[in-house]
């Protein structure tokens, strides 16, 4: 039998951002806990800040009746001469029965002992307890709470519990509070429990006492209030989706309003009122033809038709906001941009300060400037990677940590710096995340790699290598960072030879460690790419990532185009031909000693292929692969294997000729499809 089954878990306030983590894991948790008992049946998960709540229309009243089977040892080892062996005694013990009680079955062709269970199922009702615990202590928040006189510890304190099998109270007592048939509802609408008969009833409830249960519904509600606003007052609202899941997660009956504050703050940079607004307050920033305005958005909870004490009260708190930021910022124009102090700031044990930091980083910047020749002065990389770190000691960036090379290149400006020093400064750390912005100049991107790289040879040079999925200082990230801003201003930077190279300066670093590690990187950066691809390019000992990238993508163009089947095969026969050659030797093709006319030309169509220039490595392979035709008409009339040493050996050098080629691209035969 079916019956609707509602779980409400009334809690205080739960915070948004450990909520919104463990959100995608609750449904999966949950299903999980109804398959191990057997109970599993479409359901639906709701939250709000002060309640977590399953909603099934039709749920099993009583477990499905089972049987349970039992195989025991083959009947040669259970017993001897008729008498049961310990192997018997033990297998009837397990079942709980007596031998007379136990029969015989064929198990791979042998007759073992057997017994055959059934049983019953068990009421739903006296497992909801034990599903429920187990549902709601696997759910991980991070830090747990512990209250009254309760041993046992969750997010926030459980203040009610409400479930009901149809419109019967299911008994269950979690963390020492009973389950009622009853709920609360909006506090400005009703401080006290209110009694439900059923789940109609208790939507109901909810709805006419102001909670919105639904998370699609208020979500809907806010950007609904938002188009009317930009509506009524020409603004646009930038709508952050990391923030209005927050907002939507602390809510039970939103409303956005329109706030304003002083014109005076608007002399601040606009991240930095950005930024006191969405971490401080969970406002929205308002803008007017793309120009940041004194104007923000605050999605209410309240519960009432006169928002004016709302939003005045919220106007009330961002103004001290705001006044301690322009008082950061001009304190900070006043003092200037200054390194003084770095000296004094620790960046890792062992690895000195923030000032020997930016010493190690200048050196690499030096050498990617000599090697990669940018469009601007010596003089401005100096400078840059000079004061790229000078804000770490300003007011703001210690309010306000995130900000930092953001307001160095605010301040560079103000010192009189030019532009390309300032966005230098201000793109140091980018890219910041999979898909954050890339630095916009040559001299940018010079600067961020100089930081990245000296953090992972430093890092590397004392042993921190990033172990499992803990990387505290974010070295992968990092070397997410240096293949994009390679990929992205056509920067050749070798693995190998490169790193080696700028790591004279620094002592102890396991080359091979490093290499591996970047290589690593690189399989997981090409997402979509068929891995055996990357195989297959790396196989090749490519190690620049510019090529690399390319070469990755050429291969993959061809390894997913209709025809590549047919080339597989050819060519993985041409990769067996020559594996016992040695490839890095010259190839010396003797046309004199040709036999067949198949031998020739495909002398003749590769020689054409190999002297020719290519726009793109997924041409050139292409043209390679192109000898498919010449190719199998050679393995159709020519013997390689020959017993006449010289005709043999000079069919293997024209065949491992084409293979060294293709080689210099990938080793096509590590390609699986």
């Amino acid at each position: 039998m079916l019956k609707p089954l509602l779980i409400e878990i009334g809690v205080e306030e739960l915070p948004a951002v450990p909520l919104l983590k463990e959100l995608k894991n609750i449904e999966k948790k949950y299903t999980a806990i109804l398959e191990k008992h057997s109970l599993f049946s479409a359901f639906e998960f709701y939250y709000t800040p002060r309640r977590l709540v399953i909603w099934h229309e039709a749920f099993k009243t009583k477990q499905d009746d089972s049987v349970e089977e039992f195989f025991g040892a083959p009947l040669t080892v259970a017993y001897k001469d008729g008498v049961a062996t310990p192997a018997a005694n033990g297998f009837a013990k397990k079942c709980g029965v007596t031998l007379d009680e136990l029969s015989t079955a064929d198990k791979g062709g042998k007759e073992v002992l057997y017994y055959k269970k059934e049983v019953s199922g068990k009421n739903s009702v006296e497992l909801l307890e034990e599903i429920i615990y187990t549902w709601i202590k696997s759910l991980e928040f991070g830090k747990t709470m512990r209250w009254g006189s309760s041993s046992e510890s969750f997010i926030r304190p459980i203040r009610w519990v409400n479930v009901m099998l149809d419109s019967e109270l299911v008994n269950v007592t979690l963390f020492n509070v009973a389950s009622s048939k009853s709920t609360f509802v909006h506090r400005i609408a009703n401080f006290d429990a209110l009694k439900v008969s059923d789940a109609g009833h208790y939507f109901t409830t909810l709805k006419n006492g102001g909670v919105t249960l639904f998370s699609s519904d208020r979500r809907e509600k806010i950007l609904s209030d938002f188009k009317s606003i930009e509506s009524q007052s020409g603004l646009s609202i930038e709508i952050d989706d990391d923030l209005l899941d927050e907002v939507v997660a602390i809510t039970e009956n939103p409303t956005a309003l329109l706030g304003s504050f002083d014109e005076e703050f608007l002399r601040l940079p606009p991240e930095v009122i950005i930024t006191s607004m969405k971490e401080h307050q969970r406002y929205f920033p308002v803008f007017k033809d793309g120009i940041l305005t004194n104007k923000f958005i605050v999605v209410s909870n309240a519960l009432t038709d006169d928002f004016s004490q709302v939003i005045e009260g919220n106007e009330k708190v961002l103004r001290p906001r705001l006044a301690d930021g322009l008082f950061f910022y001009d304190n900070d124009l006043k003092n200037g941009l200054s390194t003084d102090g770095l000296e004094k700031v620790a960046f890792f044990k062992g690895l000195g300060t923030v000032a020997d930091k930016i010493d190690r980083e200048k050196v690499i910047a030096t050498t990617l400037f000599e090697k990669y020749t940018p469009d601007a002065s010596k003089e401005d990389l100096d400078k840059a990677i000079s004061l790229a770190k000078a804000d770490l000691m300003s007011e703001m960036v210690y309010e306000f940590t995130e900000l930092q090379g953001l307001m160095g290149g605010y301040y560079a400006l103000e010192a009189g710096e030019n532009q390309e020093i300032a966005t230098a400064i201000t793109e140091q750390y980018l890219p910041n995340g999979e898909d954050s912005e890339l630095p916009s100049t040559k001299l940018s991107a010079i600067i961020a790699m100089s930081l990245k790289l000296d953090t992972l040879l430093a890092l590397f040079s004392i042993n921190q290598i990033p172990t499992g999925s803990r990387d505290p200082f974010a070295l992968r990230r990092a070397v997410n960072g240096l293949v994009r801003i390679t990929a992205e201003h056509g920067f050749e930077f070798d693995i190998v030879e490169t790193l080696k190279e700028l790591a004279t300066k620094y002592e102890n670093i396991d080359m091979k460690k490093l290499e591996s590690f970047f290589l690593e990187r690189v399989k997981q950066y090409f997402k979509g790419v068929n891995p055996s691809v990357i195989e297959a390019v790396l196989a090749s000992g490519e190690r620049e990532l510019l090529a690399l990238s390319q070469k990755i993508q050429a291969l993959n163009n061809i390894v997913n185009s209709k025809d590549f089947t047919e080339y597989s095969s050819t060519f993985k026969r041409v990769a067996n031909i020559t594996k016992d050659i040695d490839l890095s030797q010259h190839m010396y093709i003797n046309k004199c000693v040709f036999e067949v006319e198949a031998e020739a030309a495909l002398y003749e169509k590769y020689s054409q292929i190999s002297v020719s220039n290519y726009e793109s490595y997924e041409t050139e392979l292409d043209a390679l692969l192109g000898l498919k035709p010449e190719l199998d008409r050679f393995f159709e009339e020519v013997m390689v294997n020959v017993d006449n040493e010289e005709t043999k050996n000079n069919r293997k050098a024209l065949v491992a000729s084409i293979y060294k080629s293709i080689l210099k691209i990938a080793d096509i035969k590590e390609v699986s499809i």
